[in-house]
């Protein structure tokens, strides 16, 4: 297949990239903004190959994609470009309006023009792969998961903004029947991660010797996910999804944020000891937490597991150890965004 990925120079997305293009025969066209987040280093690797190809496109630019995809001619869409820090949406929410509600509208409308335009049979094979997250399901209490059909109930502008798009996209399933697929998932974590998320926040920083901020008392709950194995997932639903369908997407890795901190902590008194042969547990700090704190997250996978037989391929023990390993070999990566697009600072600190 032709393939366009949106925001494919970010997180989820170079990974996407990256497993379509080592591990399947499809083309890629990566169309990316480049904002702070977006790094082509992370997709250095690909360099000079003939089935992947870059344009530095924003999607809230209607004319520009549309474009892009007479050009292209895609067989699938898989959009991933988003604002996607809850954090930064708490101190800039239009961000995340324009971009992720209305940045989705405009590739849903020039999805449709462009797939009305196919002919029969690239007509029907053609889909239209939405990548969204599980926190627009709102909170869990200690107990139960995020099905299929949990009601939304969104509770940052991020979340707010992600439930919006999603419902844009099912609405162009039922109103004008553009062959759409829907995932949620859980937090990602892994390679190539921008450093301003936990796991990579936490690596570096110890790294550096600096504080470890944990929000409130530390005992918020994630499912985590690696994010090669996410990718894993998602082609599996582009290739085999049916229309008009979601699937939630999780690793079945439930952890607080003190356990993910303290066993990265564990990881690198025996990968990167301490100069002072202490334990970087001591420079955990409980901070003042996150305005509207989600108390927990938690995906029910099953129905990927039992219609497209997608597992994932690692646990948290082994993909956490494989992050902190890949953050220190890789200092070539993260070490100019840590002295150019962001130091580490806290952000979303707004008071209520």
């Amino acid at each position: 297949m032709r393939i366009i990925v949106t925001g494919g120079a970010g997180f989820i997305g170079s990974a996407v990239i990256r497993h379509l293009i080592t591990r399947t025969n499809h083309e890629v066209l990566n169309l990316d903004k480049l904002t702070y987040a977006g790094n082509l280093s992370s997709l250095r690797a690909l360099e000079g190959c003939p089935r992947y190809e870059f344009a530095n496109v924003d999607i809230c630019d209607k004319r520009s994609v549309a474009a892009v995809m007479q050009a292209v001619k895609p067989d699938a869409i898989m959009h991933l470009a988003a604002e996607s820090h809850v954090d930064r949406s708490i101190d800039g929410p239009s961000a995340f309006l324009e971009t992720n509600v209305v940045g989705t509208f405009n590739m849903l409308t020039s999805a449709q023009s462009y797939w009305e335009s196919l002919p029969k049979g690239p007509r029907a094979r053609f889909r239209f792969l939405h990548i969204s997250t599980d926190e627009v399901y709102g909170s869990l209490a200690e107990t139960g998961y995020f099905t299929e059909s949990t009601p939304y109930d969104p509770r940052s502008p991020y979340s707010a903004s992600k439930a919006a798009s999603d419902h844009f996209v099912q609405a162009w399933w039922h109103t004008y029947g553009l062959p759409v697929l829907l995932t949620n998932c859980s937090n990602n974590y892994g390679p190539y991660h921008f450093p301003e998320k936990l796991i990579p926040l936490v690596i570096l920083n110890a790294r550096e010797e600096k504080l470890l901020p944990i929000y409130g008392k530390g005992d918020n709950v994630r499912d985590w996910l690696y994010v090669d194995d996410h990718a894993h997932a998602l082609n599996l639903v582009l290739e085999n999804g049916r229309p008009g369908n979601k699937y939630n997407v999780g690793g079945s890795n439930e952890r607080t944020n003190l356990q993910v901190v303290e066993t990265i902590c564990s990881i690198l008194d025996e990968l990167h000891p301490r100069s002072q042969g202490t334990s970087y547990r001591d420079l955990i700090t409980f901070v003042k937490d996150r305005p509207g704190h989600d108390r927990r997250y938690a995906i029910d996978a099953s129905k990927i597991r039992r219609d497209l037989g997608w597992t994932p391929g690692h646990t948290f023990e082994t993909g956490i150890r494989d992050t902190v390993r890949w953050y220190l070999d890789n200092e070539w990566w993260w070490r100019p965004i840590r002295e150019g697009k962001y130091a580490g600072e806290r952000l979303g600190n707004m008071k209520r």
